[in-house]
């Protein structure tokens, strides 16, 4: 309980340094969001995609609260949990040291960086699909698909289950690189934050003969799509910051350029678009 307790109040603290101006820029995620998040809004103001929607869309400031409760107010409240999954690591030997498969320490910091942020998209990737196949996943991930208009901080729209699935595999990929120091995943983390705001941000984005390699918004905004093509179920264009995967693995799906596909999923009628508390409580119990 003790250290559950610490945990907790270190990352409160934490949390109020990064605030407060107390930690370096290039630590500080709380301005780095609020940089990121800036930037791909004003993007949106000058250059829209869809010019009949509005600079508020609907559910903007639903998305905006999303953003700091996944990021800030959910990691504060489950840091202990995870401190006390390390610490059992730990004491059955099983540390960044002991089970690393690829040493990266021979590499160029640039380098290791690289194929970190290679494997560690390919593995979101693929827990991407699997949000999509599996029942009792897809109950937590309508969340993110509950969005009807797309905009930047529709990125960060999901439910906290979603932060239980993802953040043990990425920990699981920085620990199985021996040589890649954690803390320099600031530099990745940062990178795709951008990426993923662009990916759903109100622009219209290919990247020309690069879109075989990057995601961008107009792809992305078809993952989104309420109707899928014939054929491609659980879903289609799945990839986080690279569509690297989904042209190799043949999930890749842009028909056209319009922008002016409904979104969403069947029965999105009768879901809590709107509703943070509703949404929070969504994929529990039988609906």
């Amino acid at each position: 309980m003790e250290t559950f307790i610490n945990s907790f109040w270190g990352s409160v603290d934490w949390t109020w340094r990064m605030i407060s101006f107390d930690v370096e820029w290039n630590n500080n995620y709380f301005y780095g969001l609020i940089i990121i998040s800036l930037i791909a809004w004003g993007l949106e103001l000058a250059f829209p995609w869809r010019k009949n929607q509005a600079a508020i869309r609907k559910d903007f400031w639903l998305d905006g609260f999303y953003m700091f409760f996944n990021f800030f107010v959910f990691s504060i409240v489950i840091s202990g949990v995870y401190q006390l999954l390390s610490n059992g690591f730990e004491s059955i030997g099983l540390t960044m040291q002991s089970i690393g498969l690829i040493d990266l320490s021979p590499l160029h910091s640039g380098i290791g960086l690289l194929v970190f942020f290679i494997i560690n998209d390919f593995v979101q990737w693929f827990t991407h699909i699997m949000l999509h196949k599996f029942p009792i996943f897809w109950r937590f991930h309508k969340v993110h698909h509950s969005v009807q208009e797309m905009g930047f901080a529709a990125h960060l729209r999901y439910h906290w289950m979603e932060n239980i699935l993802y953040k043990p595999l990425k920990t699981l990929v920085v620990m199985l690189l021996g040589g890649f120091e954690p803390e320099q995943a600031f530099i990745v983390h940062f990178i795709t934050i951008a990426i993923g705001h662009l990916n759903h941000a109100n622009v219209k984005i290919t990247w020309g003969p690069l879109k075989y390699l990057f995601n961008n918004p107009v792809m992305h905004l078809w993952h989104h799509s309420k109707d899928l093509p014939e054929g491609q179920n659980p879903g289609v264009n799945f990839g986080i910051s690279l569509s690297l995967w989904d042209y190799v693995f043949k999930t890749a799906h842009v028909p056209e350029d319009s922008g002016t596909i409904k979104l969403g999923f069947d029965g999105i009628e009768d879901y809590p678009t709107s509703n943070f508390f509703k949404q929070l409580a969504s994929g529990f119990g039988n609906r």
